[in-house]
């Protein structure tokens, strides 16, 4: 029996990389009984072309499905399409509740003007104020490249964000053996083309990262009100602070997380994104 790491899945197939070698396997036939559903990232015993068993999860990712990452990185295109943080702050609440290390990286720095590039320069810092490491690069851009692989060197990782933003040009430059298909832009919509099917993990000098489809919304099931703020670092490190255990940060009184705000200490616009998904939440609750 050998253990190795499923690279990836294709209708009921798994391709395990055990030591540089690539197994194709199955399933095991009592998986289904046993409610196991192998994922691309999982670390499993495998012999003669079937999976056994699947080894204990660090993490998991639902949508793309992807287990044991070492790290998100999430791609925002600085223009088309413009960059919003609402959409970047939903994409790392998700992540934060399935307990996955985020970095943020800006991509087309290279075809805006002054005025924009100062915009995303006050976002980046303002993100790595509270904890994220951000890039700011470009497909053409050799210093931001530079950073981009040493982050992911030696790591798991997953590329997200959404649609058309440059995901899998950015891996191409950083290896261009990976011949990934890039997409355009759809001006009606001014959104990109889905062009990443299915999910893979690739090798990427000394580490592995996943490509996934772009998408332009998520939602927040399985993410309760009360743990929402846990999820914003800059709330969760002064959630203690507060008068009342298991202040929402909303309505109650002598709240840390509201005298950081009116102390400029927190950005209002994280803090407005806080309110409004957990209004959405809220909402869902009442329709399920």
């Amino acid at each position: 029996m050998a253990e190795g790491r499923i690279i990836q899945s294709l209708s009921g197939y798994y391709d395990v990389d055990s030591g540089g070698e690539i197994h194709r396997c199955r399933g095991r036939g009592n998986f289904r009984k046993r409610k196991i559903t192998p994922l691309v990232g999982d670390f499993v015993e495998f012999e003669e072309g079937y999976i056994l068993d699947v080894l204990p999860r660090k993490n998991e990712m639902l949508r793309p499905p992807l287990a044991n990452l070492d790290q998100g990185v999430l791609v925002c295109s600085a223009v088309e399409p413009e960059f919003h943080p609402l959409l970047l702050d939903r994409f790392l609440v998700r992540l934060e509740a399935e307990g996955i290390h985020t970095a943020i990286c800006f991509s087309k720095m290279d075809i805006i003007d002054d005025g924009q590039y100062a915009r995303l320069e006050q976002f980046a810092l303002d993100y790595r104020e509270i904890g994220y490491e951000v890039i700011l690069t470009s497909a053409d851009d050799k210093e931001g490249l530079n950073a981009l692989r040493d982050l992911l060197d030696g790591k798991v990782s997953v590329f997200a964000g959404q649609s058309g933003v440059g995901k899998s040009s950015l891996l191409n430059r950083l290896d261009p053996d990976l011949q990934l298909k890039t997409g355009t832009i759809s001006e009606s919509l001014g959104r990109g083309k889905h062009t990443t099917r299915r999910v893979k993990l690739m090798p990427l000098d000394s580490g592995f990262v996943a490509d996934t489809p772009g998408f332009s919304s998520i939602d927040f099931r399985g993410i309760e009100t009360e743990d929402l703020s846990f999820y914003f670092p800059e709330m969760r490190e002064r959630a203690g602070e507060c008068k009342f255990r298991g202040c929402t940060h909303i309505a109650e009184p002598k709240c840390a997380v509201k005298r950081a705000l009116e102390e400029g200490e927190i950005p209002e616009y994280r803090y407005e994104h806080y309110k409004q998904f957990f209004e959405e939440i809220q909402g869902q609750k009442r329709r399920y």
